[in-house]
């Protein structure tokens, strides 16, 4: 059996960089893999980041909504099972729990029981519920019972010297997590722990480590639950790997730190308990020694691969490249003579059965209402079929009451060129220009839209399109439109000799003027467009784009020339903002653009720092 531990700084984009959840998973190739800092919600949980084929998951999203907590942390655990039912698979979980404390309420639908209560855990009843539930309140651990041993998975939080609530809830956590490991303990339990503690215990495993590194509160709390210093569990990789050195997990993103490997070992696997022989005979025997068979970090998941020439892709402060993964690598552990478990079937807690993958269930009133949108739908459709038919009877309605008016009426020689729209056979006296004006404006409008339509398809194909051949394609347009209202003007004209009544010529003849006139507005703004488009020559348009180019050039040559050069390098500095608390919170200061890394290699960063220049705040 294979466990992989892996702080993916985002699941998304891990499922990203790896094209689907199933080739990330494929990629790590472990049976258990246990993932930190999913940095998912609860209603983010849906089937493309939580179900891959031959996998059970189960997860821990952030509860609180507390500032800056939304969204963040969140851990999940992989279980690559042939069966997720009546298996004997150990690495699919007999039992599975969110959080530590027993008190997490399950959501509808997600892991839910009749006979699943929140009760508090064994052990911690010295803390009250409000501390226990804090502390599991921001989705960091998972807890799968694969019966041969019981798996953590943990994200551990992390706590600057200077903050003393986050230092405190930090205190707590581990507190209340020890707690639940000795009640575990006490019952013969055989314990695994993975994950990202956010703890470095030695300083072999730190990078800047100064003298007094290791009498943190947090080392010295962490090596003392090692066997070394009396306690019950194993540093599975140190000791593996006793005096490996620059052995890192995590490298600081802000820095570059990872391009010289200076970094940290916060993602551990631990392992306490007797080992799963029926002979105890020996005392040195135990579960480490009997079935850990290797341990060791996966450097190629690295961003920075061991290839790249740092003079060729150097960091620069964040600006010339960007690293693609996590600023983590994961841990993996390998296990022999595992034997099997007895028949059983997923955990409730499966994220199988989440409602945004698994579906909520419906109530018969919910039904109903579906059923009746969905008749709405099809009734709007049906009648956005007719909308055509039902435009075309109201213009031959037009058609038939002008031709019911008394002789004062307008009959029009020509017909206003329009396409998508049903000609108008006859306008009465007294609304004529207002009806006239409506449908060039319509004309005008719809003209357009075909000849944008026309456009963006050119340019679909490759071609890019000057100005001057929009107003072109118009014209031809309209030539067309033209063409077609003739062929129906003559169709008027013959219906206007066969009339009696010689007033209606003379009525036509003035409607075939104002006719006229607007076809002698429309030409005439289009010319006056062309003449505008024939005043921007191309050569006029590169003289701008060169000067606005030049203007540009000089700007940036300006901000270069404000930007000081390290001391160590003689390069230009990256700029950067205070965002520490204090009187110089939000104050520009200018650093060495190159990578972290060991001062004695010349190459990493110089140290050189210099705060901007800037206008004094007091008046």
């Amino acid at each position: 059996m294979k466990i992989v531990t892996y702080n993916v700084n985002g699941l998304r984009p891990r499922i990203s960089q790896f094209g689907s959840l199933l080739k990330f998973l494929a990629s790590l190739d472990a049976d258990i893999i246990c993932i930190q800092e999913t940095k998912l919600s609860r209603h983010e949980l849906t089937a493309d980041v939580v179900m891959a084929d031959g996998y059970e998951s189960f997860f821990s999203c952030t509860r609180t909504n507390g500032k800056g907590r939304v969204g963040y942390s969140g851990v999940a655990t992989f279980c690559r099972v042939k069966s997720a039912f009546s298996s004997t698979e150990a690495a699919l979980p007999i039992a599975a729990e969110e959080g530590f404390t027993g008190l997490l309420e399950k959501p509808g639908g997600f892991g839910t029981g009749k006979d699943e209560m929140p009760v508090k855990a064994g052990g911690l009843e010295e803390f009250a519920k409000d501390e226990l539930l804090k502390v599991d309140s921001e989705g960091r651990c998972i807890i799968t019972d694969h019966g041969h041993f019981v798996l953590f998975n943990i994200y551990g939080p992390r706590a600057d010297s200077e903050d003393a609530e986050r230092t405190q809830f930090k205190q707590t956590f581990f507190q209340i997590l020890q707690k639940r490991w000795e009640t575990l303990q006490q019952q013969g339990r055989r314990i695994v722990v993975v994950g990202d503690l956010n703890i470095a215990p030695a300083a072999i495993d730190r990078c800047d480590a100064p003298p007094d590194f290791e009498k943190n509160e947090f080392r010295r709390w962490f090596r003392s639950m090692l066997v070394e210093c009396g306690g019950p569990f194993f540093d599975v990789f140190r000791a593996k790997h006793p005096d490996r050195i620059e052995a890192y997990t995590c490298w600081s993103q802000s820095t570059g730190a990872e391009e010289f490997n200076y970094g940290s070992r916060i993602d551990h696997i631990l392992s306490s308990g007797s080992c799963l022989h029926q002979d105890h005979c020996l005392l040195d025997q135990n579960f480490f020694i009997c079935h850990v068979k290797e341990c060791d970090i996966l450097i190629q998941f690295k961003r920075w691969k061991p290839g790249n020439k740092p003079r060729k892709c150097r960091w620069k402060g964040g600006r010339s490249i960007k690293l693609e993964g996590s600023d983590h690598v994961p841990v993996w552990m390998s296990l022999m003579d595992i034997p099997d478990v007895v028949q059983h079937s997923t955990p409730s807690l499966s994220a199988r059965y989440v409602p945004t993958v698994h579906g909520f269930q419906q109530t018969i009133a919910s039904v109903l209402m579906k059923r009746q949108k969905a008749e709405q739908v099809k009734t709007f459709e049906v009648s956005s079929s007719f909308s055509d038919e039902n435009i075309t009877k109201r213009s031959s309605q037009v058609c038939c009451i002008s031709r019911d008016f008394p002789s004062s009426s307008l009959q029009p020689e020509g017909v206003i060129p329009r396409r998508d729209v049903p000609s108008i056979c006859s306008i009465n006296d007294s609304f004529d220009k207002t009806m006239l004006a409506s449908v060039i404006r319509h004309t005008k409008s719809t003209s357009g839209m075909v000849t944008k339509k026309k456009a963006k398809q050119s340019q679909s194909s490759g071609s890019q399109l000057s100005l001057k051949s929009f107003f072109q394609k118009s014209s031809n347009l309209k030539d067309g439109v033209d063409n077609a209202g003739t062929e129906s003007s003559l169709d008027q004209a013959d219906e206007l000799k066969s009339s009696e009544d010689p007033s209606e010529t003379s009525a036509g003849n003035d409607g075939s003027k104002s006719t006229k006139m607007v076809e002698m507005d429309v030409s005439a703004s289009n010319q006056e467009q062309c003449v505008v488009d024939s005043g921007s020559s191309p050569k006029s348009k590169s003289d701008t784009n060169n000067v606005a180019l030049v203007e540009w050039q000089r700007i940036q040559q300006i901000m270069q020339n404000s930007i000081p050069l390290c001391k160590g390098h003689g390069e230009p500095c990256v700029a950067r903002v205070a965002k520490k608390a204090g009187p110089n919170h939000g104050r520009r200061f200018y650093v060495c653009a190159r990578a972290e890394g060991p001062a004695s290699n010349p190459e990493t960063n110089c140290g050189y720092f210099k705060w901007a220049a800037s206008k004094s705040r007091h008046r």
